[in-house]
């Protein structure tokens, strides 16, 4: 199914995504990583879902913060991707829950795939001069993009999933902000799209 999203990838890849869905469906019971409702339905409703986030990435980019991270959700399946597809990008994973913090070392280690995991507060993290700043459920867009801002470097995009109430967070949004904007259909969801912002201003 990833292809549905446009990454063929190798045997070595799937292996590490199925590692990551093993690990989810073992500690969600403890810490609530995911709604336990989609467990069942992991691969399409979290794993493609987050792959088609990688598919939105810049050719350019080389490094790449998630904020919010939980369970992994687009940041873990994006570093996945990436370190076959494009392994000259680095991953930094913001999530101020410990216990999902320890869940987010753990895949990585299981899966050796690279990456940092910071335990801290979005609103207090140092600017990081990204390429790539992504977020999925984390909040709404206006709040978002104040969230991204500092840490954009030049010419860095958002990469935000968003769903069925986008146009009023986009409107929303621009009351604070000028951007460009392009609009991906999402493929696991008729409702929902991937936004990439760029050339973010404020108002």
């Amino acid at each position: 199914m990833l292809q549905a999203v446009g990454q063929d990838v190798s045997r070595e890849t799937c292996d590490r995504l199925e590692c990551h869905r093993t690990l989810l469906k073992k500690w969600n019971p403890a810490i609530n990583l995911v709604a336990p409702s989609t467990i069942d339905e992991s691969w399409s409703r979290h794993i493609v879902d987050s792959a088609q986030v990688f598919a939105a990435m810049p050719t350019q980019a080389r490094s790449w913060l998630d904020f919010g991270t939980g369970g992994g959700f687009p940041g873990v399946v994006c570093a996945i991707l990436a370190a076959e597809l494009s392994p000259h990008v680095k991953f930094t994973f913001v999530e101020s829950d410990k216990r999902k913090c320890a869940f987010l070392s753990t895949v990585l280690r299981e899966t050796g795939v690279s990456g940092t995991v910071l335990a801290e507060r979005i609103e207090s993290l140092q600017p990081r001069n990204a390429d790539v700043v992504s977020a999925r459920a984390v909040a709404a867009l206006p709040e978002l993009l104040n969230y991204a801002a500092p840490h954009l470097a030049p010419g860095g995009v958002c990469l935000f999933p968003k769903g069925a109430r986008v146009d009023d967070e986009i409107d929303a949004a621009r009351a604070y902000f000028r951007f460009k904007l392009e609009r991906r259909p999402s493929i696991t969801d008729s409702n929902a799209v991937i936004l990439v912002l760029g050339e973010i201003e404020r108002v």
